[in-house]
């Protein structure tokens, strides 16, 4: 529509690469994404490639460039490759020419009806392959595998075709999100909070709260075809969810929760047969209602550094430093905002979402931190980091994720070297192996590089194999990503440190009595520790389908009270669920299946009142707790892995 503002005329530009490939997957045409991808992949590595040197594990990419450097002129050539044109979305060094537009006010306006599915958020990455899967089927990764010379090898000793019903294994998880989503209507509808055992709520906001279950799961009822419950859902946001509130809310949270549930609902009714209202005039319900909540969180932004404050104040935009830490935000949550913020500027083609997201990165980047690990803190009125803790846990774990998941949406180089040298760091300083069966540990150094190195991970840390694996194929599969002229020995090793690592994460619900994860687990090193850098070890536990009958595998992990929480975190179940998408092998999704079972055995409430968070993993039965991301995380790609086979629609 004409009323919407264009200033950088982006929705008469062909569509970029990287988002033409989801709109494709969308269509069911994998065979093309395929073939977009691997384009896109192999200009991007064609440029990159002086920068790498493949052979060398960790090596780390030569003088990566900051944002003002001459050496990001690709991350240009790539958008005017597939865009036709000499002006793509703004990158932080290519500002529009003229800047008379005011970006920071806006009225109300009508939005351009879109029929182009296009973008990325964190959960759509995961969710899309639900129904359209990849482009290879499970037997063409697996033989992939055995080929002469490839290193990558049988996974984890490999899962055996079985003849499992897995259509009615989809449907049990579609189940399980059923019977929480009804319980949530019956005892708990609108609250932003819901205790399944107490069969009570509580508003984060008043009056009427944010939505905060509603809007998280929307695209997981778009995904499972839940018409009805959908159509509740939708009435609710058109009706009730008003973002007008005198309340500070976290920055980060809101972004990817309630910004990124609403595009991702917005991306997947544009694309989804069936998922549209009824009423066309609600067509844009959730664009409009995530300009409107993305206007609001712009006065995060507003800090001396670019940095954003660690809350913000709804009503009127007024940014907040963080009542803890001294002020300082989290890291990853300061960097884990530019994936929504790039999309909304894409299909809205306003700007200064996109400029105040890449300034964000711009100013981390700047900072020089060491081998690409950065520290847990930074400070937002100044823009440098508080302290010298590295981990890739709590307050570390998104930037890294978002780094690799930036480069794919948008083609820009950069962000591929930063991944690039903060991996080759991870395996230089932070990668380690148990004592007894050699299980890969990604440590943490809470004292700063040269530190002491401490045993422990969290399990957020569990993203961390599922995106190695998407790195190194762009989301391919093996077969297919095998065949770029930029695969070698860095991928091929990259792929079983993934999978080591899922090993390891695996072992964390294998070690407990109900099959659960902690929320942290500890480690046994050998003193001194081995280190990745030493040489690669790999597993001498048989973690195959079952677990093994040998429990001296155990002894390699330690579970403390404070720590052996449970609040049914996705991290895993995502990890799973690459795995086997880019793999094909059947042991991931028997894992996630066994992931399954145990919740629904250990945490579903008696007389229907859903799925709860568990208070100690090791005791039979656990005890209870009150809170999980059962709705919109673990169910959301578990119903992905549990689909009959890799193409599954």
């Amino acid at each position: 529509m004409n009323s919407t503002r264009d200033p950088f005329n982006l929705r008469s530009k062909a569509t970029p690469a990287a988002f033409s490939l989801l709109q494709a997957a969308a269509q069911k045409t994998a065979h093309s994404s395929a073939q977009a991808l691997a384009s896109t992949r192999q200009a991007v590595e064609a440029t990159t490639q002086a920068l790498r040197d493949s052979d060398m594990s960790f090596a780390v990419p030569r003088n990566v460039p900051n944002f003002e450097n001459a050496q990001r002129r690709f991350e240009d050539n790539v958008w005017n490759k597939f865009s036709g044109t000499e002006k793509g979305l703004p990158m932080y060094k290519d500002k529009p020419e003229g800047k008379s537009h005011a970006y920071g006010v806006k009225g109300r306006r009508g939005f351009l009806r879109s029929r182009r599915g296009v973008g990325v958020v964190a959960l759509v990455l995961l969710a899309l392959v639900y129904w359209f899967g990849w482009s290879s089927a499970p037997a063409e990764a697996a033989d992939k595998t055995k080929e002469k010379g490839a290193s990558w090898g049988a996974i984890g000793g490999g899962a055996k075709k079985s003849n499992v019903d897995w259509e009615k294994r989809r449907e049990d998880v579609k189940n399980a999100f059923l019977l929480s989503w009804h319980a949530y209507e019956k005892h708990g509808w609108g609250y932003d909070e819901y205790h399944p055992v107490s069969r009570k709520g509580r508003y984060m906001a008043e009056p009427n709260g944010m939505g905060w279950i509603i809007v998280d799961a929307l695209d997981t009822l778009m995904l499972m075809n839940l018409t009805t419950e959908l159509k509740h859902a939708r009435e609710w946001v058109s009706t009730t969810l008003d973002y007008n509130k005198d309340q500070d809310v976290n920055t980060f949270e809101t972004t990817i929760r309630m910004l990124g549930g609403l595009l991702s609902a917005h991306y997947l009714q544009e694309t989804l047969p069936g998922m549209k209202p009824d009423n066309q005039k609600e067509e844009d319900l959730f664009l409009e209602k995530a300009d409107d909540l993305a206007d609001r969180l712009m006065g995060a932004y507003e800090s001396p550094s670019g940095v954003p404050w660690a809350s913000v104040i709804l009503k009127d935009g007024k940014g907040e430093a963080s009542h803890a830490d001294g002020g300082a935000s989290s890291t990853a949550e300061a960097t884990s905002l530019q994936l929504e913020m790039k999309y909304l500027a894409y299909i809205t083609g306003e700007g200064h979402y996109w400029e105040k997201a890449e300034k964000v990165m711009e100013v981390v980047d700047n900072n020089g931190a060491k081998d690409g690990l950065l520290p847990i803190f930074i400070y937002a009125d100044r823009g440098s980091f508080r302290g010298n803790e590295i981990r890739l846990g709590s307050r570390g774990d998104s930037y890294y994720e978002y780094l690799i998941k930036q480069h794919l949406q948008t083609g820009e180089s950069i962000y591929r070297d930063m991944w690039d040298e903060s991996l080759a760091g991870v395996k230089k300083h932070l990668l380690t192996y148990t004592k007894n069966s050699h299980f890969t540990v990604l440590a943490e150094r809470p004292s700063g590089l040269d530190g002491h190195l401490h045993p422990k991970m969290d399990h957020l840390v569990c993203f961390y194999p599922g995106t190695i694996a998407l790195a190194a194929t762009g989301g391919l599969s093996v077969s297919e990503a095998r065949k770029l002229p930029s695969w070698g020995k860095q991928q091929e090793e990259d792929l079983i440190l993934a999978r080591e690592l899922t090993k390891t994460c695996m072992g964390m619900y294998r070690v407990t009595p109900t099959g659960l994860a902690p929320e942290i687990a500890h480690f046994e090193l050998a003193d001194p520790p081995r280190m990745y850098a030493d040489g690669v070890l790999e597993s001498t536990s048989p973690m195959a389908v079952e677990p093994p009958a040998d429990d001296h595998w155990k002894d390699d992990f330690t579970i403390k009270p404070a720590d052996a929480h449970n609040l049914q975190r996705p991290e895993t179940v995502e990890s799973l669920f690459y795995m086997w998408r880019i793999t094909g092998d059947e042991l991931y999704r028997e894992w996630g299946w066994e992931m399954f079972e145990a919740f629904v055995k250990h945490t579903l409430v008696e007389n229907g009142g859903g799925f709860t968070s568990v208070g100690d993993v090791m005791e039979v039965p656990p005890r209870r707790g009150i809170y999980g991301e059962f709705l919109a995380g673990s169910l959301h790609p578990g119903s992905g892995w549990a689909c009959a086979n890799v193409d599954c629609e």
